[in-house]
């Protein structure tokens, strides 16, 4: 699956408008930079396998913030330089 989608193809994929998906960026019940990163000032993605987990565990923060903390591990930014 690609990590970040376009409000249509998520939309579609969790079966909420995208009324819904922006609703619950402006309110900041996903965070920009995990949930959804902003492209350019006309162009938001969202992170489709984090808000699976997100409806999945809305009502178990715990174990979401697991999921966000492994997510972020895996960034090739957080990975370790390999020595020589």
């Amino acid at each position: 699956m690609d990590t970040f989608l376009d409000k249509r193809r998520v939309a579609r994929l969790l079966n909420l408008s995208s009324e819904t998906l922006k609703n619950y960026r402006l309110q900041g019940t996903w965070i920009e930079g995990i949930h959804w990163v902003r492209v350019s000032s006309r162009c938001v993605r969202y992170n489709a396998a984090l808000i699976q987990d997100w409806i999945s565990n809305r009502h178990d923060p715990i174990a979401h913030q697991r999921a966000i903390e492994i997510y972020q591990s895996q960034l090739l930014s957080n990975q370790k330089k390999k020595k020589r």
